[in-house]
This record gives structure tokens, C-alpha cells and sequence, in this order.
């Protein structure tokens, strides 16, 4: 808690600003998986708003502008770049709050930077020198995803990489690791290892319980464990929590099977509120 306390009070709190929270509490990033078209991201983003200022809780909402890491050729990516992009950046300027999203290539990073607050390196990508560094130099807070095929400690030379390049505004997000071909399993000993690196570390809620490479081409997943994850991550002292949300997953283009169904979300923040103060 003392550390996601410090980080607010230096590169976060200026993100959080127009926000009514508790410093004592998490923050959360949610939002859908992908941009699907602006009504279904306003709803979402305002939805889960009104959530996060009822329980103090600060929000940053995310979404992808593209999926580029599809199992099949077939699936969906996404509306169009640059559509998604002003999608992302007019939701954060409708509501006032901070938007992230996720890079892929160095290419991307300076024009994702010109529509987003905070930058994503997806998991499979954390160790690209490359991209790191082109992310590091748009000055932007940089949220990393620990591949699922590191442990914790193996993180630090992603910090070293991001802070060798100027930029100390880092986060790192524990995605669960891979266990055989099909499952992820979390290791909660890999939070308490991202924080000795003295940066806010989250908890992906939901893409932690994927079940990657089915032979459908369609990644499956178990979000009826989304709460004993979070419940976990909390009582673990994760700073923050991402968890992808959806009106309706069943019909979602994208990692349906692991989202959290939008009206589920206020019950599960005001119990991990509970167990944040139980804490603290």
C-alpha cells in the first residue's frame, strides 16, 4: 500500500486528479477488450464510472484500439486505428478520466501516445527491447504485463530497460503464468517480487484465467474465478486490478469467455473494497 501511496502522490495522482478516492484503496483499469464501436465503450466507461466513484475507487479505463495477436486468421482485430484511437481519446476527455491502451510495435508507440494517458506492452511482447524503449521515449506512463513464461523477479530488467531510456514511470501486471498447453495458473509470489522494483504493480483479473490455444481457435477461459482472484491480488497487497468487462461477453468480438459481465462489477468492487480496509 505505502508504495501505490508514494506512486499516486508522484505520476498517478496527476491522472487521478479529477477523481473522488481513497489513497488507501486500488485503483482499477477495466473496460472492454477491444473497441467494438463508441456506444458500447461509452456505456461501458460510464457504467463503470459511477461504480468507482460510489466505492472511491480511481478508475482508468482501457480498451484496445486493435487485437494483434489473434489465434486464428479469422477473428476479429478491430474497427480501424485510427477510429479506435479517437474512440479511446474523446471517452477520457468525455469523463475526465485516464485511458490506456496497448502497443505492439515501436511504431505505434508516438502515435498511440497521442490518443492515450498510460501505453500497454502486451505479456508476449515484454521482453522487445525495441518496443520497450520506443514506449519509454513518448514520456508516457508505461504498464507492462509479465510474460507467462517469466516469474516476478525476471521483471526488473523490464524496469532497468524503461528507466535506462528516461523514463521512470513504470507499472507491471502479474497475467498468470503458462501451465501446459491450455491453463494459466497465478503465482502470487510474484507480486511481492514486482514491488521490490518500488513501482505499482496490478493484477489482470481476467486474462489470467484464459484457456489459450484451444483447438477451436477461440481462447476460453474461467471468469467465475474472476472474484477469488481479485480477493487474492487484494490480500496480497497488489496495488491495482484490471479486469476486461462486457454488457454481454457471449457476444463480445473479443476474449468473451473471460470477462466479467458489466452488472456483476459493483458487487465484486464493494467486497474487494471490504477486504482492502480488512488490510489496512
Amino acid at each position: 500500500m505505502k508504495i501505490v501511496v508514494l506512486m499516486m502522490e508522484n505520476y498517478l495522482q496527476e491522472l487521478f486528479t479529477r477523481q473522488q478516492y481513497d489513497k488507501t484503496n486500488f485503483f482499477l483499469i477495466a473496460g472492454p477488450c477491444v473497441v467494438e464501436g463508441e456506444e458500447m465503450v461509452i456505456e461501458i466507461a460510464e457504467t463503470v464510472m459511477a461504480i468507482c466513484k460510489k466505492y472511491q475507487v480511481p478508475y482508468i479505463f482501457k480498451a484496445s484500439y486493435k487485437k494483434a495477436n489473434r489465434t486464428s486468421a479469422s477473428s476479429f482485430t478491430g474497427i480501424g486505428d485510427k477510429e479506435a484511437m479517437e474512440i479511446i481519446k474523446r471517452t477520457g476527455e468525455k469523463f475526465s478520466i485516464p485511458t490506456i491502451t496497448d502497443i505492439h510495435t515501436a511504431a505505434e508507440a508516438a502515435m498511440a501516445a497521442g490518443y492515450a494517458d498510460i501505453l500497454q506492452i502486451p505479456a508476449f511482447l515484454c521482453r522487445q527491447t525495441e518496443l520497450l524503449l520506443a514506449a519509454a521515449e513518448t514520456g508516457k506512463i508505461i504498464n507492462v504485463k509479465k510474460g507467462q513464461f517469466l516469474n516476478g523477479e525476471a521483471m526488473k530488467f523490464v524496469v532497468e530497460k524503461i528507466n535506462a531510456a528516461g523514463n521512470k514511470k513504470v507499472m507491471l501486471t502479474e497475467r498468470g503464468n503458462s501451465f501446459g498447453y491450455h491453463d494459466l495458473v497465478v503465482d502470487y509470489r510474484n507480486i511481492p517480487a514486482m514491488k521490490l522494483n518500488n513501482v505499482p504493480v496490478i493484477m489482470d483479473c481476467t486474462h489470467s484465467l484464459q484457456q489459450p490455444n484451444q483447438s477451436s481457435g477461440i481462447t476460453g477461459g474461467n471468469p467465475e474465478l474472476i472474484e477469488t482472484i481479485a480477493k487474492a491480488a487484494i490480500a496480497t497487497g497488489v496495488d491495482g486490478l484490471f479486469i476486461e468487462t462486457h454488457p454481454k461477453p457471449s457476444i463480445a468480438k473479443s476474449d468473451g469467455a473471460n470477462m466479467l459481465p458489466l452488472h456483476l462489477l459493483e458487487n465484486l468492487i464493494e467486497k474487494l473494497v471490504r477486504v482492502r480496509k480488512a488490510i489496512t
